[in-house]
């Protein structure tokens, strides 16, 4: 997990065209997302009745990042939040694509983290019809550098619970449940059983420089509003402002998440709010555990290692549809 990436290689170009102008888009699409339902029938459909010239590729094949972009004027990313991962690495790294191009996101996956935190709550047909009239968002990527280590993040990178959590998920083979809305009930369960007993450990937290340490059950980089299961950590987090936000939970504050869960648990549509440290520059972060994760990976450390964390403004461009403000009522 590298990121080849310069600042100055990703500024911004002129776009020539607007939203409403563009006519040929190329579909990425990961047909094993959430529980497979979506054909590529049924993506070239919605897309041809919204007036795109279409062509395809499911990000199975082998060989899908060589396709020719040239004439495109915008990607279809269908998929999960493990799908926009993907190819975003492949758009950073420049493998995929020489010009930037902006991308339309359709939520296909279990959390959909980085699609809810978008506002794209909306059925496929409407988010397609949507893009005519939608806008231009910027999205920050979040830059991680270690000990033999260098990568990135589009949703959030942390210690503690929710790596504990991803581990436990695969050993227990929970991921396996075809379901999505059971795979997501057994993660909170999950969550709020670790929640119960997740050690608390000491970190070196500078925001800023700021310090921030303490002693923590997790500390979580943000930069999309939720995080695994659909835990809204950050409810106002906007990806594209230039700042990550930090959540450092406390032990006296282990309750209030416990709380949340066996909300969500009942069907209650609850907010996890934890005081929210904002990040604008840089953050060094050594956490006195084992567990870590970069979005969705779990990686296991042997041992203590500082961690340097910064921001880079407005990497990506996504399309964010104009819908109804009752589908998710998240404007930009």
């Amino acid at each position: 997990m590298h990121l080849r990436v310069k600042a100055e290689r990703l500024t911004d170009q002129t776009m020539e065209k607007t939203i409403s102008a563009f006519k040929k888009a190329t579909i990425l699409h990961n047909p094993g997302a959430g529980e497979g339902d979506t054909s590529r029938k049924e993506l070239l459909h919605a897309m041809e009745l919204a007036g795109f010239e279409c062509s395809y590729s499911s990000t199975k094949q082998f060989g899908w990042e060589n396709m020719d972009t040239a004439d495109t004027d915008f990607l279809v990313l269908a998929g999960g939040d493990g799908t926009v991962r993907k190819i975003a690495e492949e758009m950073l790294s420049r493998k995929l694509i020489e010009k930037k191009l902006p991308l339309g996101l359709l939520p296909m996956g279990t959390a959909n983290n980085i699609a809810k935190t978008l506002g794209l709550c909306a059925k496929i047909d409407d988010i397609v019809a949507g893009w005519r009239k939608g806008v231009i968002k910027k999205f920050d990527v979040g830059v991680i550098k270690g000990p033999g280590r260098e990568g990135f993040f589009l949703e959030s990178f942390g210690y503690g619970l929710f790596p504990r959590l991803m581990r436990e998920m695969k050993k227990q083979k929970k991921n396996d449940i075809e379901d999505s809305r059971e795979r997501l009930q057994a993660a909170l369960q999950l969550l709020g059983e670790l929640t119960e007993s997740a050690p608390v450990r000491k970190c070196r937290l500078e925001i800023d420089g700021q310090d921030h340490s303490g002693e923590y059950i997790l500390v979580e980089v943000m930069n999309t509003r939720s995080i695994g299961p659909n835990v809204m950590l950050v409810p106002q987090a906007d990806p594209g402002d230039g700042k990550l936000e930090v959540i450092a939970v406390r032990d006296d504050e282990r309750q209030k998440l416990i709380d949340y869960v066996n909300q969500r648990l009942k069907g209650i549509d609850a907010r996890c709010e934890f005081p929210a440290l904002e990040a604008r520059e840089k953050l060094v972060i050594l956490w006195d555990g084992k567990h870590m994760h970069v979005d969705d990976d779990f990686d296991k450390i042997d041992k203590a290692e500082r961690m340097d964390v910064q921001i880079r403004r407005g990497l990506l461009d996504f399309l964010v549809p104009d819908l109804p403000a009752d589908f998710c009522g998240i404007k930009f």
